[in-house]
């Protein structure tokens, strides 16, 4: 199969699928312009992060062709002509009762309860286009629905249906084959399964084979409105067609060469598509990508239909940390929704952009996002000063904006788990939230929230809707007196010396030197030694430290960050707390 190569390499995968997509397309159609690539999504439920992958790895590839000055097309197929497969738990408006439905068109489905849209399918797409929106990524939507109503695709049925034991015969070649089973190198989480399953079409049969012969059509009955249909005769020359349904017992003939309430069956539908559209790249998941499956068969049905199968690569799992804690959780993985409300897109497109598609990743609801946010900070500011490594930068250039310009991004973009702090502790105060902000650099104070936003409002909403609330940060309103009193000459000390220099150390920067400085200097060592200075007993110290500031501050053994949390306590606040 024409796969791209799936390179070990550190180099930039993006552009290695650039390179192949514009010399195969150039292979194509000498002189063409024009390059398409195309992905494709099923709006049956809430389209989640593994779906994601099936967008922005054509995405990349085909505004890196852009960027090089050449006319690309991204298609996004919205399979919303699929069948109605299962009631996906815990979506909201949702109950058994839309189990009735199930066979119908996604399209006549009716949408959850309380949803502006007029359908199932588009309910669930229109969240998708937004997030798609919001992290500028380009294409041209796709409805099969109205590709298939509208007749568009008449004279492909026609063709598929003149050359059904053509394709009857490739199919049969997998019908008895399965995939030899795979052993795992570890347990796969609830999101990694749910990715795998992708949307759901590559489980759908291959068309029905009965007394009259294999057909590769169903249609949707003309009564009930379900695929749970039989074709039970066919005549080429006039095209009359005669189906039966077996869910409501109704059958009628029709005229193929006129119907159009029906599609062609998935392993069929796919390639037709690509011959139609002329694809160059599309990417499949694992669960499309085993022996016998629809990108192999369609290998070999796009040949029917006077096509060649696209080029691109099979992409891993996006995997999830932190979904068990998801407040938010619908019973399902996240989407691009859920992860755009806790973190900028820049961010979202660099998980992406950074890992090669046949790598698996995870991406971060819970405290692990502080991590990768400060890696992708690191980053940015390497990025600024070109001392980043080549792919590193590649793949930061893709994040921060496409060939249309740079997405919009936070105007001073201070640290998310100091944000994520601050607003943790002032608990949506925003009055409270800006003045512990303005004191972060003295020398630099910000002026507005708006400065620190989007970046500040992603923070804050990761903080009241992923954080347990036995883990959010409550300020003592008075002094320990029990714990105080209780205290021996070195705590007393210690405290004596963080407040005596309180006042001179108040900024971000000066209160981190200050508190890690205390226990060396009660130690007997400049404030500013380095580790390599100190004997190990230090960092000890340090510890015990930093705990009997938290018990005195917010009555646990942890918390924020010691420099936020002081300064978001307040000086005389901490004076008070502290028992001077």
């Amino acid at each position: 199969m024409p796969i791209v190569a799936q390179s070990t390499e550190t180099t930039d995968w993006v552009s290695r699928f650039a390179d192949e997509v514009i010399a195969e397309s150039e292979r194509r159609a000498p002189g063409k312009p024009g390059v398409v690539v195309a992905s494709g999504l099923s709006p049956s439920g809430p389209i989640h992060l593994g779906n994601l992958r099936e967008v922005m790895t054509p995405h990349l590839v085909a505004d890196e062709v852009r960027r090089r000055g050449h006319e690309v097309r991204h298609l996004i197929s919205w399979d919303d002509y699929d069948r109605y497969r299962k009631v996906p738990a815990g979506v909201p408006g949702v109950d058994e009762s839309w189990a009735e439905h199930i066979g119908k068109p996604l399209t006549s489905v009716p949408a959850p309860k309380g949803s502006p849209h007029p359908n199932w399918a588009e309910h669930f797409k229109a969240a998708m286009v937004d997030s798609l929106a919001e992290m500028g990524v380009e294409f041209d939507g796709i409805s099969q629905t109205a590709q298939y109503t509208s007749g568009v695709y008449r004279e492909q049925i026609l063709h598929a249906m003149k050359h059904r034991r053509d394709i009857d015969a490739i199919l049969d070649q997998y019908r008895t084959k399965k995939a030899p089973a795979k052993k795992s190198q570890k347990p796969l989480d609830e999101a990694e399964l749910e990715a795998a399953e992708g949307s759901g079409a590559a489980a759908e049969d291959d068309g029905s084979s009965g007394s009259a012969g294999y057909f590769p059509y169903k249609p949707y009955c003309g009564n009930c409105e379900k695929d749970l249909t039989t074709v039970t005769a066919y005549d080429d020359d006039s095209t009359e067609l005669t189906y039966a349904c077996t869910a409501c017992g109704f059958s009628e003939t029709v005229r193929l060469s006129e119907f159009n309430r029906g599609k062609l069956v998935w392993k069929v539908d796919w390639p037709m598509r690509w011959a139609y559209e002329g694809v160059v790249f599309e990417p499949s998941g694992v669960d499309h990508s085993s022996p016998g499956s629809s990108f192999q068969v369609g290998g070999q049905i796009v040949g029917i239909f006077g096509g060649e199968q696209p080029i691109g690569p099979m992409y891993a799992f996006v995997g999830i940390s932190g979904m068990a804690k998801m407040s938010s959780s619908k019973g399902g993985v996240p989407t691009p929704a859920d992860a755009l409300k806790i973190m900028e897109p820049q961010l979202l497109r660099w998980l992406y952009a950074r890992r090669r598609p046949n790598q698996s990743f995870k991406i971060a609801f819970d405290q692990e996002i502080q991590r990768l946010y400060d890696e992708w900070d690191r980053l940015d500011a390497k990025a600024a000063d070109g001392s980043a490594l080549p792919a590193d930068a590649a793949a930061h250039a893709r994040a921060v904006g496409t060939a249309a310009g740079e997405l919009p991004r936070t105007p001073r973009p201070l640290p998310y788990r100091t944000l994520a702090s601050v607003a943790d502790i002032t608990a949506g105060h925003e009055d409270q939230a800006l003045r512990i902000l303005g004191e972060l650099d003295p020398a630099n104070p910000i002026a507005s929230l708006d400065e620190a936003r989007p970046r500040y409002d992603k923070a804050e909403a990761w903080i009241n809707t992923h954080v347990p609330a036995d883990q959010r940060t409550i300020v003592r309103q008075e002094p320990d007196a029990e714990l105080l009193k209780s205290l021996d000459e070195p705590s007393r000390q210690s405290l004596r010396l963080l407040l005596d220099g309180l006042a001179d150390h108040w900024s971000l920067d000066g209160l981190t030197h200050h508190v890690y400085g205390v226990p060396k200097v009660q130690a007997g060592f400049p404030a500013d030694a380095t580790p390599k200075e100190l004997p190990p007993e230090i960092k000890t110290a340090q510890r015990t430290f930093f705990a009997l500031l938290y018990h005195l501050l917010v009555g646990r053994d942890t918390g924020p960050r010691l420099p936020t949390l002081l300064l978001a306590v307040g000086q005389d606040r901490v004076r008070t707390l502290l028992g001077e």
